[in-house]
């Protein structure tokens, strides 16, 4: 198959706690807001890689509870696939992967966060599920 047919396929995780509070990280590499999550092993499935993910990124135990989005880099050929996740324990460990481990809540995350990142929060929070959608690593393109 040619090498431009391949793409990455990630996980990410919107944890929404009682009081409304978001869970996202700080990127250690390039100091972005994100929800936690990453790129699933080859041998993996899904649902164990987006635990697997938030549980190595903020020491956060949760539960999948549906897809909400489906998103395309178009740049860089990654597929995240996000789901609405529940907290069931853990507690907050900033670690190579993310300098920091915030909750915020949905005007913050939208103030922080890149386009391409915060709307993959906002469109978990919304209820219009799954949305699918394409963006540059940046901004959402049509």
């Amino acid at each position: 198959m040619p090498e431009h047919y391949r793409h990455s396929v990630s996980v990410a995780g919107v944890v929404v706690r009682d009081d409304g509070k978001i869970l996202v990280i700080r990127r250690a590499d390039n100091g972005q807001i994100q929800a936690p999550g990453g790129i699933l092993e080859q041998e993996e499935a899904i649902e164990a890689g987006l635990v697997r993910e938030v549980l190595e990124e903020t020491g956060y135990q949760v539960r999948p509870q549906r897809l909400t989005g489906v998103y395309k880099n178009m740049v860089l050929g990654v597929v995240a696939l996000v789901y609405r996740c529940e907290l069931i324990g853990g507690s907050a460990t900033p670690n190579s992967e993310a300098k920091e481990i915030l909750w915020l809540d949905r005007q913050e995350v939208e103030n922080s966060a890149v386009e391409a990142f915060s709307v993959r929060i906002t469109d978990a929070l919304d209820g219009d599920w799954p949305a699918v959608r394409s963006h540059d690593g940046t901004k959402l393109v049509s």
